[in-house]
């Protein structure tokens, strides 16, 4: 078959064989990453025709719902919770942190939301992965985020296990005031073995009736979550080393079942979901009562682990041998490889989109709203053949009417924000398509500007959408100010121009970023501002847009100068490890927000008051 016929089977099949890239380029993709995708979506090359069958399914009977966009511009904190501790934390932040931020947000400060990070479930023994953008599954809590001493019944407990429960929590807070990076693997253990003393505890009649009910609720989902959780804890947490009769969900179910000691640790699990879920609709619950619009908006990340428990239990609807990333961009100039499977358009047609319907409602149980993570993945993914560079790939698409109806009849019938972060090297009509149905954007300061990389105006920006200056993949305003950013992407490998280079580009952004600051009345033109100054500038300049929603970057109101995460890397730079510090370094705990006066002026550039 030549490469003429190869190409026009790729594009009846659904994968683009070319795309512009960040600069406009239009780039080819290799005849060998077409023919991969095509077999493994059951084109057979050479030879064979497609079927109707073979492209992604129609359209469901109905269109989406348009949802309800805020009536008045909301801002809210954008924030790693984990990040977030306060005193009593145990050294990482959680669900207890969380309502307490938005309470003091809300009625201090006028917040409307608290946008949070992925709080997907990772895996149930140390060591336990670092990034919440890479969890086991996207329909569960990480237990890593609950108080111990709000579960009821930790109360209950005899004197001796509460002793135990203050040591464990006393070992670990000794870390809060401290900038040392956040130990997972220890939190985890020591909260495992109190969470274990406090499920002894029995339950009163009416907390069992709630329990049962909870376990009704989430069904299958949550068996197979708390099945898969106990075989890890025995083979370990990838599905795929498992014992060959395991890796049918269903007959791993009935051993479980079988298995006293399984079915023990797979009890403790869907416990542990129950006390997730009653944490996080106490978080809801007072951010609401304290006067947020909107409360707790979740973050979704894009896929999960090829290993973990929802690769698992949707054999049929990932593939296996790709994963999802992200060609080269400018601030990721290699691309990006995610390590997740990606969605069988296929599949999900065949499912009639129900598997992301699903996932959607999960994630906005509890919640005022839902950030869906790279949204353009509901039209299209960077698909990544196995052993691949990412720049390797190619974007394979899925039926985009199926998938937004999915995301807005979720968040209709749950009453809440639908956000797509929508960054990058996006078609138009996607954008439209997605407003279309009450479906906010994401507008980033840094990439905002003209064809002639002159900063966009506040005017200009688009409505519909939430304002940021940049993201957890970004780096922070003092580290871009500073050229920390360069130094740090110098020293890792990841810059393709030379760092000289790099610099004067960084230092050009810069420079007309403060002009455009000066010219909208936010600095005085004789002013070299510091990063303090800067930062609260560019938050005022978000301010002078239409956007109906305005995000804050905690670490950017403190001052930190280090990025969460720096995308290309792993072991190479401490990411989603890093607790929130000021400019100098020192740790910054939930108390300590209300003292800090880069926050305060932050906070009163985006409301004007």
């Amino acid at each position: 078959m030549s490469d003429e016929q190869l190409i026009e089977r790729a594009r009846k099949a659904g994968i683009i064989p070319e795309y512009h890239d960040w600069q406009g380029r239009r780039v080819s993709v290799s005849t060998g990453t077409l023919g991969a995708i095509l077999e493994v979506l059951g084109q057979q090359v050479p030879g064979g025709t497609l079927s109707a069958a073979d492209a992604p399914g129609p359209p469901p009977a109905e269109e989406a719902p348009r949802l309800a966009l805020p009536r008045s511009r909301q801002w809210g904190f954008a924030v790693q919770l984990y990040s977030v501790r306060s005193a009593a934390s145990w050294g990482h932040g959680d669900l207890h942190d969380l309502a307490e931020l938005a309470r003091w947000s809300a009625a201090e400060l006028g917040a409307g939301f608290v946008l949070v990070n992925p709080l997907h479930a990772a895996e149930p023994l140390p060591p336990v992965s670092a990034s919440p953008y890479l969890p086991m599954t996207r329909l569960f809590t990480s237990p890593l985020y609950l108080r111990v001493e709000d579960v009821p019944e930790h109360a209950a407990l005899s004197t001796a296990a509460r002793h135990r429960v203050a040591e464990l929590a006393a070992s670990l807070r000794a870390a809060n005031s401290t900038a040392d990076l956040i130990d997972r693997d220890a939190v985890w253990r020591a909260k495992r073995t109190a969470l274990r003393l406090v499920r002894a505890v029995p339950l009163t009649a009416a907390r069992e009736a709630a329990y049962a009910g909870f376990r009704a609720e989430r069904g299958r989902d949550l068996e197979r979550w708390s099945a898969w959780c106990a075989l890890a804890e025995r083979y370990g947490p990838d599905w795929r080393a498992w014992p060959a009769a395991l890796a049918d969900p269903d007959r791993a179910g009935a051993e479980v079942a079988r298995d006293g000691e399984l079915a023990a640790a797979a009890e403790f699990h869907s416990w542990l979901q129950w006390q997730a879920a009653q944490q996080l609709a106490t978080a809801q619950q007072a951010a609401k009562a304290a006067g947020m619009a909107y409360g707790i908006i979740h973050d979704l990340a894009v896929g999960v682990h090829p290993g973990g428990a929802d690769a698992w239990a949707r054999q049929r609807e990932l593939v296996a041998g790709f994963s999802v990333g992200a060609p080269p961009d400018g601030f990721n100039q290699l691309g990006q490889d995610w390590g997740q499977p990606p969605w069988n358009p296929r599949a999900l047609a065949a499912a009639g989109y129900r598997p992301l319907a699903d996932l959607f409602a999960a994630s906005l149980r509890h919640a005022g709203g839902i950030r869906v993570d790279h949204v353009t993945g509901l039209t299209r993914l960077w698909w990544i053949p196995a052993g691949q560079r990412p720049d390797r790939g190619a974007y394979v698409t899925y039926n985009h009417r199926a998938a937004v109806a999915a995301l807005a009849g979720a968040a209709a019938t749950a009453r809440c924000l639908a956000i797509g972060e929508d960054l990058g090297t996006v078609e138009p009509w996607i954008r439209d398509y997605l407003a279309a149905h009450g479906i906010l954007g994401t507008e980033m300061l840094w990439f905002a500007s003209d064809r002639d990389g002159r900063p966009l105006p506040p005017a200009r920006w688009r409505r519909h959408c939430m304002a940021t200056v940049g993201t957890h993949d970004m780096p922070t305003t003092s580290g871009f100010r500073t050229g920390e950013q360069v130094t740090v992407r110098a020293r890792l490998g990841l810059l393709k121009n030379q760092e000289a280079r790099e610099r004067a580009s960084s230092g050009q952004m810069l420079a007309r970023w403060q002009a455009a600051l000066v010219a909208n009345g936010l600095l005085p033109a004789d002013l070299t501002p510091d990063p303090a100054q800067f930062t609260v500038a560019l938050y005022g300049y978000l301010r002078m847009t239409p956007a109906l929603l305005i995000a804050v970057s905690l670490p950017d109101a403190v001052g930190e100068l280090r990025s969460q995460n720096i995308p290309g890397t792993s072991d190479e730079y401490p990411n989603w490890r890093i607790p929130l510090c000021d400019d100098r370094g020192r740790a910054v705990l939930l108390e300590d927000l209300r003292d800090s006066t880069q926050l305060l002026q932050v906070a009163h550039a985006v409301r004007g008051s």
